[in-house]
């Protein structure tokens, strides 16, 4: 793959956040913890060294502004950044962890967003992921999630977000990404702990 869009039900951690709302994530925070985390883990057939993969910027700034001018284009609601939170589920949050979550800032909370974002990175591979939000998760009054409600509500957003992405797409392909892509891959090789002359074949560039 040359770049990566992907999409996240998501719960809204922020009242302005409506359901059907799209949210370009820029950051995230991990909450995960069963999870593999890494593709340099020690296992046969898996790349050597340890990877210290800088997670800052998290998404590919090109990638988040072709889908926020996608957005534009169709008039959809959306925001141009947002902070997820991702946690191990499958169990939805408490109470008092929706209202822990809101009180560090976040913005969205889902169970999808990691490791995908930071593998992507050690394979050199641009991302980018839109939030689709389906529910205010549980801190607010009168509505409560559900796995009936946020299905209904994916499947209310799932002509927006396909033509969200066949919007994007078509920008992609008509951009050139070669300096993305070679830029991605010298970060994924720089985190790598090795000898500088170990050459991994999925980071030439």
């Amino acid at each position: 793959a040359k770049v990566i869009l992907s999409t996240a039900a998501s719960g809204s951690l922020k009242e302005e956040l409506t359901p059907g709302s799209l949210v370009f994530l820029d950051s995230f925070i991990d909450r995960t913890f069963k999870r593999e985390i890494t593709f340099y883990d020690g296992k046969d057939g898996h790349p050597k060294g340890v990877c210290h993969i800088p997670i800052h910027p998290a998404y590919n700034e090109k990638l988040r502004q072709v889908l926020i001018s996608s957005a534009e284009e169709l008039k959809y609601k959306f925001f141009k950044t947002g902070t997820a939170i991702c946690i191990e589920g499958p169990r939805y949050s408490s109470r008092a962890e929706s209202e822990v979550f809101r009180g560090w800032n976040a913005d969205i909370i889902n169970m999808t967003v990691c490791p995908e974002v930071y593998l992507a990175k050690e394979l050199g591979i641009p991302f980018a992921t839109t939030a689709i939000v389906t529910d205010y998760d549980c801190w607010r009054e009168g509505e409560k999630v559900s796995v009936d409600l946020v299905a209904r509500r994916m499947r209310e957003s799932a002509d927006k977000a396909k033509n969200l992405f066949v919007t994007a797409i078509k920008k992609i392909g008509s951009m050139h990404w070669d300096d993305e892509i070679m830029e991605a891959k010298k970060t994924a090789r720089a985190g790598v702990m090795i000898d500088e002359h170990v050459v991994f074949d999925h980071l030439k560039y």
